[in-house]
């Protein structure tokens, strides 16, 4: 899956509930901290990740790029 970013970051917890991987901000915190959620082929826990252009964030064995 393809994200277009509009501004110069995204935080890591937003990319997931735009691009419909999690229900609500709760849910996204705690697949987050469980460790359960890669940027760039490493796991992640800090929700407020800035997420850039060129970035791949994975979960639920579901790619993103942002582009």
């Amino acid at each position: 899956m393809k994200f277009k970013l509009e501004d110069e970051y995204i935080q890591l917890q937003n990319v997931l509930k735009v691009c419909g991987l999690v229900d609500s901000g709760a849910m996204a915190k705690n697949i987050i901290q469980d460790g359960l959620v890669k940027v760039n082929g490493e796991v992640e826990t800090r929700r407020g990740k800035k997420i850039r252009v060129g970035d791949v964030v994975t979960v639920f064995d579901e790619s993103i790029e942002i582009c």
